[in-house]
Order: structure tokens, then C-alpha cells, then sequence
């Protein structure tokens, strides 16, 4: 009985394992639709025959776990940069898949509670259910958007043009269902299952049609010739100047080689995160001279770096976006938002730092987190223009960009070095491609050991350096867009698709009674 029980667990690890090699930067999304209709095939099958809903939370939490171990690994390479972190890297390679596998078991469990005999609703269910885990533990505590299943949809162009109109959250969703397609046409019992597997099949065609037809549109657009230049720096300095004392001013030297300034048009010299290690954002004068001879009166130059506000007595650290003009004066700012736990700042901080934990991008204090993202107004030319700062991570959240719609393009700025030589940097830049086509918007990516580019609305890299490369990357023009409807009602519409998953298993389930 144990041996069996054994098996059956290993089967369905087996199974997330694999699918964990559908994301990118492998999206072999063919994958998916042996392992979720397996997975689905599984659980229906195993609630017809037991009632041990124990079971169930158990294997969600094994195919769960078998899916983040494989497709999030990297995350302990950050914990190689400090001796003091090493002890923690068994802990972390098993304890963040272990926390995020119970959303699958939790929807394992639900599935067994709310089965029914019938085939279509209880696909439906799946697929609801799995929708639901997924938005939720993209939300709670601070969110962990990472890896969703549509993500093995990012090379495919025109499928996910369909964003624009229904959010990453929507897409997962219906996803989930065509993934599990196969499964609906094994277990078929009436033509009811046909139709629902071809309505899907249309759906997912319609998807194509629609891609095809706003990519083609989008090509037929005018582009018009900016004003300015918004140049993204692409480097590839060791992430040691966090831990040693690396000459700054070398640093600082380097990344104005790579800016290659320009002498002709205004430039906005975009420079990654937390670049330059030591030097607060007060503390930048030191530089004045430095940038007086090698940026124009009209340039603009944005720095991620660290900044220190005092309120009540208390010196409080941020990670800053900071827009510097030629003479060092400071324009505008921006205070991340939306920080790492336990790379930014540690929760519960005041118990735990007893027993020695610290953040793991400075050895301070936990980051603060700023108050609001709104767009920088910059004046190029006698013209406004409005950019949105993301730092690094804050590129994940679907729908939760800003309240403040009226901007023209994104701008992103990271520190992929934290992820090392693995799968990471082109999992993170993923989440550009995805946010570019639920915005309608351009994305000009600048990060230090990862990979910088130009993303127009389309979600189509139009430039770009690669993983392990410098150099720099031009916005020299563009192409106007209407808002899209997801940047006008948002995560509003997940919501609507929710309720007709919903409505369409209790209308399946009357037609059975029937």
C-alpha cells in the first residue's frame, strides 16, 4: 500500500518536473498538454475511487513541487555572493518550492471537495481552481507572479496579443483549460465533451486570428522620429561591489564608456539598478566635474541607486530611481515599491534579525518602500515627457503598474546578477514581454548582467543585447497606440472569467441531473 502510494507521488512530481521545462527559456509548451491533462486525468480518476482528500492536498503539493524545484533553483545562487548566506542554500533550494507547492495542494484539496461525476464541470473546476491559486499567490503577502503556465506562451507572438484586451491573469487561466484539453477528450462520455474541446480549439485560433490581424496593423502604423534618444546601458560589473571595496569611480569611468555619449540630439542615459554600490543619491557631487565633461546640458541621466530619507530620528534606506541632469542636480526621484522579501527586507525584521538574518542586497538595513509609483514628467524640448519607473522586480505584477495610466513609455531598470548563469535572467525578462502588450506601451529595459532592450507594444524585441554582452541599446522612435482595454479595467476582467467558469459548471452540472 505505501509503495503504491509512493509511486503515485513520484508520477505526479514527475509531472510538474517536467512542465517546469515549458517556461522559458526553453517554452516547449507542447509539454503541457500531456502533464496538465495527465495531472487533471489523475485527479479525477483517484476522486472516483477514494474520499482522502489528504491525498489530494498531497499530490498538488508534489506536483507543485516538482514544478518550482526545477524552474526556480537559481534563486539560491543569490545566496552565493556571501559566506554568511551559504548555510541557507539547502534550505532555500527546498523551502520556497516546498511554501509555493501548498497553492497546488490547496487546489488539489478543493478539487476533491467540490467534484462532481460530471467530466465537463469537473474541467471547468480544474481549471478555475488552478486560475484562482495562481492569482492568489501572485497576491498575498507581497506576491510571487513568477512562472505562471502562460509564461511557455512568451515566444509565441501572435498567441499572447490576446494580453491587451484580457490581462496575463485571464490568459493563465484559459491556458490551464487548453492544456487540458487532451484530458476532456479521453474521458469524454457524450457529445457535450466534443463541443467544449472544439469551442476551446476555436478560442485558441481566434487567439492567432486576432494576433495576426493587430500585428499587421501595428506594422501598417507610421513611425515618428522622437525628439530625444532614451539610451539603455547594458553592462556586466560584478556583483561583488555589494560585498568589497571596488573602486567606485572605476565603475562610474566604465559606464560612461559604455553610454558613448552623444553630441548631437538630447539623450536620457538610462543606467541599471543599484550600479553604483557606495554612493547615496546626496552624495553624488562628487562626480560633478566628471559628468559636466561628458554629458550635453540637455542630457538626462536615470540611476538606480541607494537613498537615505531621516523620519523620526530614523534613517530610513530605499532603493531609488533617480533622474540626474549634466551638473548632478536631481529632477525627479522614485522609491521602489515593490521590494524582494528577504533581497530588500525581512519580515518580521525585528525577530528574526536576532537570530542573524540580514537582506541579502545590503548588509544595513531592510529597505522602506516607497509610498506610490507615478510617472516622472521630464521636460525634453519644450515637451512633456512621461516615463514609468520599474525597478527590477516591480516588472512582474500584471495590473498593478500604476494608478496613474497617463504615461508614454515604461522604463525598467535591474540588477540581474543575483540570478548567476542560469535560467533566471531569461525568466525575468519575460515578464517585459508580457507587461509591453497588456500596457500597449514600449519597454526600454537597461540591466547590469542581464539582458537590455527595446520592447515595442507588440511584446517584439526591436533591440537588444544579449546575457553576458555590453553595450547599449537606442529608443530613437515609435509608434502611437491607443490604451488597451486591459490598462483601462485591468484585473476587473479575470474577475468577469471567473464567474462564467463558474456559471458554466453549475450549468453543466444541471444538465447532467437533468
Amino acid at each position: 500500500m505505501f509503495k503504491k502510494k509512493l509511486l503515485k507521488f513520484l508520477y505526479i512530481f514527475f509531472l510538474g518536473a517536467v512542465s517546469s521545462y515549458s517556461l522559458p527559456p526553453y517554452n516547449y509548451f507542447i509539454i503541457n498538454f500531456f502533464t496538465f491533462s495527465l495531472f487533471f486525468m489523475f485527479l479525477f480518476v483517484e476522486r472516483k475511487k477514494t474520499y482522502d482528500n489528504q491525498s489530494f492536498f498531497k499530490y498538488g503539493w508534489f506536483f507543485g513541487f516538482g514544478y518550482f524545484l526545477f524552474s526556480l533553483y537559481w534563486i539560491a545562487i543569490s545566496l552565493t555572493f556571501d559566506e554568511n548566506f551559504k548555510f541557507l542554500i539547502p534550505i532555500a533550494i527546498i523551502l520556497l518550492p516546498a511554501f509555493l507547492a501548498t497553492f497546488y495542494g490547496l487546489l488539489s484539496y478543493l478539487f476533491s471537495i467540490l467534484y462532481s461525476k460530471n467530466v465537463i464541470s469537473n474541467f471547468f473546476l480544474f481549471s478555475v481552481l488552478f486560475g484562482t491559486i495562481e492569482f492568489i499567490r501572485s497576491s498575498i503577502l507581497t506576491g510571487f507572479p513568477w512562472n505562471l503556465i502562460s509564461f511557455s506562451f512568451s515566444e509565441n507572438i501572435y498567441f499572447i496579443q490576446v494580453l491587451s484586451l484580457i490581462g496575463t491573469y485571464s490568459f493563465n487561466l484559459i491556458c490551464i483549460s487548453i492544456f487540458s484539453l487532451p484530458a476532456l477528450f479521453v474521458l469524454r462520455k457524450t457529445n457535450k465533451e466534443i463541443i467544449v474541446f472544439l469551442s476551446f480549439i476555436t478560442i485558441s485560433i481566434s487567439f492567432l486570428i486576432f494576433g495576426i490581424s493587430k500585428n499587421n496593423e501595428f506594422k501598417s502604423l507610421t513611425s515618428f522620429k522622437n525628439d530625444f534618444i532614451i539610451r539603455a546601458i547594458s553592462s556586466n560589473i560584478n556583483l561583488d561591489r555589494f560585498y568589497s571595496n571596488q573602486d567606485e569611480p572605476m565603475i562610474v569611468d566604465e559606464l560612461i564608456l559604455l553610454s558613448n555619449t552623444e553630441k548631437k540630439i538630447p539623450v536620457i542615459y538610462l543606467w541599471p539598478e543599484g550600479i553604483i554600490p557606495d554612493s547615496y543619491m546626496k552624495d553624488m557631487n562628487f562626480y560633478k566635474d566628471l559628468f559636466l565633461n561628458n554629458f550635453k546640458k540637455d542630457d538626462l541621466i536615470i540611476i538606480g541607486m541607494n537613498s537615505v530619507e531621516k523620519k523620526n530620528n530614523e534613517d530610513l534606506l530605499f532603493n531609488t530611481m533617480v533622474i540626474f541632469n549634466n551638473k548632478l542636480d536631481i529632477i525627479q526621484s522614485y522609491n521602489k515599491v515593490n521590494l524582494v522579501p528577504f533581497g530588500e527586507f525581512i519580515p518580521f525584521e525585528n525577530i528574526l534579525s536576532l537570530i542573524g538574518f540580514k537582506t541579502i542586497t545590503n548588509s544595513y538595513q531592510s529597505f522602506s518602500k516607497g509610498n506610490n509609483r507615478t510617472p516622472f514628467n521630464i521636460k525634453i524640448k519644450e515637451k512633456i515627457l512621461k516615463l514609468l519607473p520599474l525597478i527590477c522586480y516591480e516588472i512582474i505584477y500584471s495590473g498593478k503598474l500604476s494608478k496613474n495610466n497617463d504615461f508614454d513609455y515604461i522604463i525598467n531598470i535591474s540588477e540581474d546578477g543575483w540570478f548567476g548563469n542560469s535560467v533566471g535572467p531569461e525568466q525575468h525578462f519575460a515578464h517585459s514581454i508580457f507587461r509591453s502588450i497588456e500596457s500597449g506601451k514600449y519597454i526600454i529595459r537597461s540591466a547590469n548582467n542581464g539582458i537590455s532592450a527595446i520592447i515595442n507594444p507588440m511584446g517584439v524585441i526591436e533591440k537588444k543585447i544579449e546575457l553576458g554582452s555590453t553595450g547599449y541599446v537606442d529608443f530613437k522612435e515609435r509608434k502611437l497606440l491607443k490604451p488597451t482595454p486591459f490598462m483601462l479595467y485591468g484585473n476587473k476582467i479575470f474577475l468577469i472569467l471567473i464567474l462564467i467558469y463558474i456559471f458554466l459548471i453549475f450549468s453543466f452540472n444541471k444538465l447532467k441531473n437533468e
